[in-house]
């Protein structure tokens, strides 16, 4: 077992994994999809507050339960958590939505590092746990597929440049998306994408 707890959730209509991440009495939450009772309730359960609510793109099946999580307070924690997502996609929120950090590729936010991974949106982003050489990937890749890039924000062109990134990285590296089951780089290098 490594030196973090990762937890998988599968949450609202179109069943997205929301990850949360466990270090120490701290956690980090990426992609609060919905039904925030459920992602409060594991927190309680784990005795862990989220540090950090990390979002891997804006569309609605990602952040459907981020105000209730945004607003749950843990008694004797005083910090909100930190809600993060790339500069790119703060648009998605809308204005003045929330207390943000904006991301640009290459910044760290709790043990993580942002990939900028445009193609979904222009501001997807991928979070890689370098430690375990884990990387939540988002709507990038799936297991056997790629995110779509057919909604406002989409480009194959893009999409297509952020996969070749990612193929080119470890094949051990473990993938968690945003939606379905895990899969490995090395499984998906020989996968054809379009």
């Amino acid at each position: 077992m490594g030196k973090y707890q990762i937890i998988q959730l599968v949450l609202g209509d179109i069943s997205t994994n929301c990850w949360i991440i466990v270090h120490g009495e701290t956690c980090t939450v990426i992609d609060p999809a919905d039904q925030a009772e459920i992602i409060i309730a594991q927190l309680e359960k784990l005795n862990a507050y989220p540090e950090n609510i990390l979002l891997t793109h804006g569309h609605f099946d990602h952040i459907g339960a981020l105000p209730d999580l945004a607003a749950y307070q843990k008694s004797g924690v005083e910090k909100p958590p930190v809600i993060a997502i790339h500069r790119d996609d703060a648009g998605y929120l809308g204005k003045g939505a929330y207390a943000l950090r904006l991301l640009e590729e290459g910044d760290t936010i709790g043990p993580l590092t942002v990939l900028h991974l445009p193609g979904h949106t222009p501001g997807s982003a991928g979070f890689f746990l370098e430690d375990e050489k884990t990387l939540f990937s988002g709507d990038t890749l799936f297991y056997g597929n790629c995110g779509r890039v057919d909604l406002p924000g989409g480009s194959q062109e893009k999409i297509e440049a952020s996969l070749k990134r990612l193929m080119a990285m470890d094949p051990a590296i473990r993938v968690l998306p945003g939606h379905g089951p895990e899969t490995t780089i090395g499984q998906e290098q020989g996968t054809r994408f379009f």
